[in-house]
């Protein structure tokens, strides 16, 4: 097998398997959880409340809601927590601005493509100051110098061309999303696979301990706890705000 046949293989089985936990996310029977807060605290009687995203799989995604909650209160909390308390701030923020570097790549190539020529420029800008400067990426001097961060994906790209947003999704483990920006998620993940910056085609196990460490840095950077929000609509509110982000993403 080639070599890009070989990474492709993984990023098939690497999708498969997301794809068999939101499947079990979803077919999992559990408990509903309660809200810390009545309804009667947030929706007033003889008032209409327009609901403007698209959700016709809203019973599949409420499910996947309730598998992230346990997966991440049972599971990646639990792991994000042990390396919180192990690992000194200093070298967090170390961690945390390596992979910051790292996705200024997906930006720029997003930005070349949505024919952003001020976007592309402060990217490659930061790539070049931070990898160098900043010693791989470890510190950020380019931030402190005044060079524009952007945050540009897939997804984004898509909806710069006009594509809709399409049916809301919740993903397992990722979280919010819709049919466009997973779409999006799918094209950069496999983009990255075969552009294989660090090599790890031949060394899986760097592979590996790569994807794990970005997936706890990731959530150590978000505060969101499931259902901690105390509101009977965490789950409304949760897809309305990640909506309205998105569309301002877009449009900026």
């Amino acid at each position: 097998m080639g070599p890009n046949r070989a990474k492709l293989a993984r990023g098939f089985h690497l999708l498969t398997l997301l794809v068999l936990l939101f499947l079990c996310g979803c077919a999992t029977s559990q408990p509903e959880i309660p809200a810390m807060r009545p309804v009667s605290e947030y929706v007033k009687p003889d008032v209409t409340y327009p609901i403007d995203v698209y959700d016709p799989l809203e019973k599949f995604n409420r499910g996947v809601y309730r598998f992230n909650y346990y997966f991440d209160k049972y599971l990646f909390l639990p792991v994000t927590n042990v390396y919180e308390t192990i690992t000194p701030d200093p070298v967090e923020d170390r961690v945390s601005n390596f992979f910051a570097n790292v996705r200024q790549l997906f930006t720029l190539a997003n930005c070349v493509l949505q024919l952003k020529p001020e976007c592309a420029a402060d990217t490659v800008g930061r790539i070049i100051v931070n990898t160098t400067l900043g010693i791989g990426g470890l510190w950020d001097p380019a931030t402190t110098m005044g060079i524009r961060r952007h945050n540009e994906d897939f997804g984004q790209t898509l909806g710069h061309y006009g594509v809709g947003n399409g049916p809301y999704l919740m993903l397992p483990i990722f979280g919010p999303s819709n049919l466009r920006d997973t779409t999006g998620l799918v094209t950069d993940t496999v983009a990255f696979s075969l552009l294989d910056p660090f090599n790890f085609e031949h060394n899986e196990e760097l592979g590996m301990a790569y994807v794990g460490l970005y997936a706890v840095d990731a959530r150590h950077r978000v505060e969101f706890r499931y259902y901690e929000t105390g509101s009977p609509f965490e789950y409304e509110l949760v897809r309305l705000l990640y909506t309205k982000y998105r569309q301002l993403e877009i449009e900026k």
